[in-house]
This record gives C-alpha cells, sequence and structure tokens, in this order.
C-alpha cells in the first residue's frame, strides 16, 4: 500500500537492521528478533491514553446491553477470535457478549482466506448476521489500515451508530481511519518486511488484552485480582476456582469445594455467602441488586472477607 506522500505504510518497510537475515547465524538471528520485541511494549504504553478512552467508552455501551466485536482480517482476525473466545471460560460470559469476526469464517481461523479481506460488503453481512446494532462497540483490527473487510465494517458500524474503535500500526498522517476511537501501536517495520504477525500482531495481542480484562474487571467479574467469574468447566477450572476461594476465605480444601459446590459453581456466590451467610437465591438477589459486582454486594451487607490470619 503506498501513502499519499509516494512512500510504503510503515508496515510494508523495510527495517535495515534485518537486510541480512538470511545470512545470518541462528543466535544472531534470535537476538535481533528478541531486540526488536521491545517496541510493540513501547507502542501500547504510546497509546494508553486511547486504550483507556476506548475501555471507558466500551464498558458504558456494554453496561447499557451493547456487546463488543472484533473484527479483522489475517492475523489481525485471528487474535480478535481469540480474545473473544477467551471470555467465557475465564469470565463466564454469554459467548454472545464479545465476539469475534474474521473474514472468511471460521475456515480462515486455520486456512489462509487472504483474498477475503478485499470484499467491503461481507463484513457488513457478516455483522448483520450477528445482530449487530447500533447498542454495540466494534473494534477494527487491521495492521496496515487499509483492510477492505475492515474499513467496510467500521463505515457500517458510524453509518447505524454503534461505536467504532480502529486499532491499526500505521502514523495517522498515513492512512486516515474512519472511526470514533483510533488507536495507533506504532512498533516500526518487521525484520521480515511486510509480516505484521510479528511486532504488529503482538503489540494487538497486548492491547485486546488489555482492553478485555480491563473491561471484565469494570463488569465485576474480579476481585482483588482473582477471577471470580471464571467458569468452572473442567478439572483445571474447577481446581482454579476452589484455589480463589481458600485464598480468600483461608478455608481448607474440603471446605472450600463444598461451599463451590452448594453455589452451583459460582465462586462469587459461594464467596457472598460464606461472607454474610446468606443462601443461594439470598446471594443471587443481592448481587442482582448490586450489578453482579461482590464487592458493592459486601459493602451493601456491611460484611467482608475475612483478613489474612
Amino acid at each position: 500500500m503506498i501513502t499519499n506522500k509516494g512512500q510504503e505504510v510503515l508496515t510494508e518497510q523495510e527495517n535495515p537492521l534485518s537486510r541480512n537475515l538470511d545470512v545470518m547465524s541462528t543466535e544472531e538471528l534470535v537476538s535481533l528478533f528478541v531486540q526488536e520485541d521491545k517496541y510493540p511494549q513501547q507502542a501500547v504504553q504510546r497509546a494508553m491514553p486511547r486504550i483507556s478512552e476506548a475501555i471507558e467508552a466500551i464498558a458504558g455501551r456494554v453496561h447499557k446491553g451493547g456487546k463488543l466485536f472484533y473484527l479483522g482480517a489475517g492475523t489481525s482476525g485471528r487474535l480478535g477470535v481469540l480474545d473473544a473466545s477467551e471470555c467465557p471460560p475465564t469470565f463466564s460470559t454469554p459467548s454472545e457478549l464479545v465476539q469475534g469476526v474474521i473474514a472468511g469464517g471460521d475456515d480462515a481461523l486455520r486456512t489462509s482466506a487472504e483474498g477475503s479481506e478485499d470484499n467491503t460488503k461481507a463484513s457488513v453481512l457478516d455483522l448483520q448476521s450477528r445482530s449487530f446494532s447500533s447498542l454495540d462497540v466494534l473494534i477494527g483490527i487491521s495492521a496496515c489500515g487499509t483492510t477492505p473487510y475492515v474499513l467496510g465494517g467500521l463505515n457500517y458500524g458510524h453509518q447505524i451508530g454503534a461505536l467504532t474503535v480502529s486499532i491499526s500500526c500505521v502514523p495517522p498522517d498515513e492512512i486516515v481511519i474512519p472511526c470514533d476511537i483510533d488507536i495507533r501501536l506504532l512498533t516500526g517495520p518487521e525484520l521480515l518486511t511486510g509480516s505484521t504477525r510479528l511486532k504488529a500482531g503482538t503489540a494487538t495481542k497486548m492491547t485486546l488484552n488489555i482492553i478485555s480484562t480491563v473491561l471484565m474487571i469494570n463488569l465485576g467479574k474480579v476481585y482483588g485480582n482473582r477471577m471470580i467469574d471464571v467458569s468452572a468447566t473442567n478439572r483445571k477450572l474447577k481446581d482454579r476456582a476452589i484455589r480463589i476461594i481458600r485464598d480468600l476465605t483461608y478455608l481448607g480444601f474440603d471446605h472450600a469445594k463444598k461451599i463451590l459446590d452448594q453455589s452451583k459453581g459460582s465462586v462469587k456466590i459461594a464467596l457472598l455467602r460464606h461472607a454474610a451467610g446468606l443462601n443461594q437465591s439470598e446471594a443471587e438477589i443481592i448481587l442482582k441488586e448490586n450489578n453482579n459486582n461482590l464487592r458493592s454486594s459486601l459493602d451493601k451487607l456491611k460484611v467482608s472477607l475475612p483478613k489474612a490470619p
């Protein structure tokens, strides 16, 4: 992609440090990649104000019943699907709350479907098939900022009044992207020229981690630094749920397991029941009255979890 200045966009430019990749030793290559991978963190740090702005705006929409959609093609699309798919087991969110939409559909997660990213109308159809509405949020992910599939979706989101957020890795003076909140992760040229699955992908993954996790904290799915809405759907996650209860109540394993089982596998309800001496239905009612926030529920009842012995 050539900018209006007649030069390649940043993500397609050559990195002068890697002109001799094919003749470097393995040790030299590894060292170079490690050094370059410092840039994604720096890029995310520079973008902190826009990331914070986006999270607060997203939370406002979600609190009013909106959903969060990630939209992308290739690596960008796969990263969005990955982040969305990890929300239900980690935070017990309904599958429709955070959705990843990738050009070419689910087959594109494993098989290259690069041609599908050139279709501006396909993203609109994909969003419409998921009942995307003006209440919702669309995060369009495109490292180069020019992906037609993503731009088509962002334009559609803007037209219907949805909140639109862009994540790209090119400066705003190179590419203008239609969106409400513009996050630019300037990681520089890739060591392998144009391969944005590298630094650009790393910075994007970091940003999506931050957005979804801070959003879930805002939704009351975290107490302290524990994921109290973890879905205990397998042995590992049930063990984690029991460990969280033990860490926050100082109970023994058997007692923690017992109150988890009595609370239908809900860590949050188990903790509230233990702290306030409630039954299941009473705990559910209190949580609902306090936006499913454990800390607010404890404060309302004027009780607390025990302090360290």
